[in-house]
Order: C-alpha cells, then structure tokens, then sequence
C-alpha cells in the first residue's frame, strides 16, 4: 500500500542531541507528523570541521533521509546552515529547512537595535547571521562571538561542572560588554545551558531560536497542503553515527525518548 506524501516522516539532524531543542519545539505545533531523527555523534563537533568535510557527512544523512522517504528534512544545525545549505538546497526532492536562514529573517523584523549570537566557531566566521539579518534590516547591530567548548560540555553532559561553569559564565562576561539587547543562541546545543547562562543573566535576554523555527516550518508545511493527516499514530526514530546509550543519556536533559536509539554506519 502507498503512503501519501502528507504522511511521510520529517527528517532532523545535527552533529549531536543538539537539534532534539528543535524536534521538541516542532512536535508541540505538529504532534502528528512521523519524526526521524539522526545525531552524527561521530562527528561532533561540527563547529571545527571544514566545509568539505561537512558537505561530505551531509550527504550520507540525506541520502539515509531519502531512503527513509522524508517529506521535508529540518537542517537543526546552525554550523550547516550557516555554511553548506547553499550548496545542497536543491539536490533533493525533499524540502530543507536551514534554521540559521529562517530564524535571520525572524529576527530582522523585531526591533532590536543590538543583537548578540552565541554560536560555534563555524558559524561565526562564516558570517551567516550578520549577513542573513542585514539583507532585511540594516541598522540592526549583531555581536557574534564563538563559544568552541560548548558543545562539548553539553554532549558530555558536564555542565553542571564548576570547570565548566566557569568557561560559560567567562564567555558570557565577554558578550555582556556589548550591552546587547538580547542574544541569540545560535547553536542548537546552547540552550541545554540556559539553567547556567541564566545564574548570571536574565532569563528573559536569551533567545532559544526553536520555537521561532518551529512555528516557521510549520506555517510552511501547511501552505504547502503537506501536513499530517492521518492523526490515528505517529512514529518517533532515532539514529546516531556511535555511542547510542551516550546520546540516549544526554538527551534526557531536554527530550524524553522512549524508544530505541539504533547505530548506523554510511562506510
């Protein structure tokens, strides 16, 4: 039997549990759809690897998406937004959702004068941001700083570490001198450490980009008549490039997942 299109899995990836902050955001506004979701823990982290080396993993993860036969794949990674989404936006059948190029165009609209991002090295050098935000708001000022230890911290769940506490509270001293107004957390990971960031600032100056995604893909989804429109079940996957039992534990910060996390190796 054959599966209508609309009923057809959402794929996500990112190099770790990162984008499981955007998987929760989307299933709130789209509790019916099929989720399949794929961390390269292998990789992590992105923020260090080259362009080459990441058009070169992102192809294995859309392939494997193709054969899952996705309806759409949410690019939960600002890394690979920020630097291959240009490259392979239009290789596929499937829809591609950038959450770098989507949130930008969000915050382009608010009217914020002084803007920081918190992201990985990758995406800062890549500019994406500040270059995204300024094609639709060019007074806006964005502070982008690189955060390289992060993403660790949050994949080996190690946050609540004094160690650790220090280099988050270090890193977020030296964005406060640009007295922005609010700061993005430009890395799918980064809000795992809101609970630490917000021992030194305001809840309320931190902006997790999910849900603005989130509202994004689905107002997207529904004006392309590709919503979900079978409510009687939906299927949760997930699948990782090593250590699921790791992946599985450090998730359980931010995401409840109650099935099997299964390994799968592209070479």
């Amino acid at each position: 039997m054959s599966i209508s299109r609309n009923n057809m899995p959402i794929g996500f990836f990112d190099s770790g549990v990162g984008g499981l902050t955007v998987l929760k955001e989307v299933k709130k506004l789209m509790p019916n759809e099929n989720f399949i979701y794929f961390g390269d823990t292998l990789h992590v982290p992105y923020g260090e690897k080259t362009k080459e080396q990441l058009l070169d993993y992102s192809k294995d993860i859309l392939n494997f998406f193709h054969e899952k036969k996705c309806k759409a794949v949410v690019m939960a990674c600002n890394t690979t937004s920020s630097t291959i989404y240009e490259d392979i936006k239009d290789k596929y059948y499937f829809k591609i959702y950038p959450i770098v190029q989507t949130v930008a165009k969000v915050l382009a609209k608010t009217s914020l004068q002084r803007l920081g991002i918190f992201a990985t090295p990758a995406t800062i050098n890549s500019g994406a941001y500040q270059n995204e935000i300024a094609k639709y708001n060019s007074n806006m000022k964005v502070y982008g700083q690189h955060c390289p230890d992060w993403v660790k911290i949050v994949e080996n769940n190690t946050s609540q570490n004094a160690e650790s506490i220090e280099i988050i509270k270090n890193d977020l001293n030296i964005m406060l001198r640009n007295n922005p107004q609010k700061i993005v957390l430009g890395c799918t990971h980064y809000p795992f450490l809101l609970p630490v960031l917000t021992k030194f600032a305001p809840k309320e100056l931190f902006i997790d980009p999910a849900a603005n995604f989130a509202h994004a893909i689905n107002t997207d989804l529904t004006m392309s008549a590709l919503i979900n429109d079978n409510n009687s079940e939906h299927t949760e996957e997930f699948y990782v490039s090593s250590d699921p039992e790791k992946f599985k534990n450090s998730a359980k910060m931010f995401y409840e997942i109650n099935s099997e996390v299964k390994e799968i190796c592209f070479n």
